[in-house]
């Protein structure tokens, strides 16, 4: 049982570590800019009002979800002139998704 309760510890700590990107994640326009950045193949990015069209919002509303996901790495930008271009990065999300998805795989193993 000892095991147990270390791997589901282990667990928690992974999802508290990691709540930034997953709140970011749970957000279905985020979602939506990160599938349209994921499958751009523009070098420079995609302008803010190309993402704000692509997924029906406002500029200011678009602009307000890619500041959540700039702010944790998923996606970069630059500017040209008054024009910012987004571009998907993921940073070390990847990353912390697999240790998350470790965890809970050592959490599992643990209890059967």
């Amino acid at each position: 049982m000892t095991d147990y309760k270390a791997a589901h510890e282990a667990a928690l700590r992974e999802f508290q570590a990691d709540i930034g990107h997953l709140n970011a994640l749970a957000n279905a326009n985020r979602q939506k800019l990160l599938m349209i950045l994921g499958q751009s193949e523009e070098a420079h990015g995609i302008k803010v009002n190309d993402l704000a069209k692509a997924i029906g919002l406002s500029q200011p509303a678009t602009s307000h979800h890619l500041k959540t996901l700039h702010d944790i790495g998923i996606v970069g930008s630059h500017q040209v002139g008054n024009v910012v271009y987004y571009y998907l990065t993921l940073d070390d999300t990847i990353a912390r998704l697999e240790r998350i998805t470790q965890a809970l795989k050592a959490r599992s193993c643990e209890k059967a």
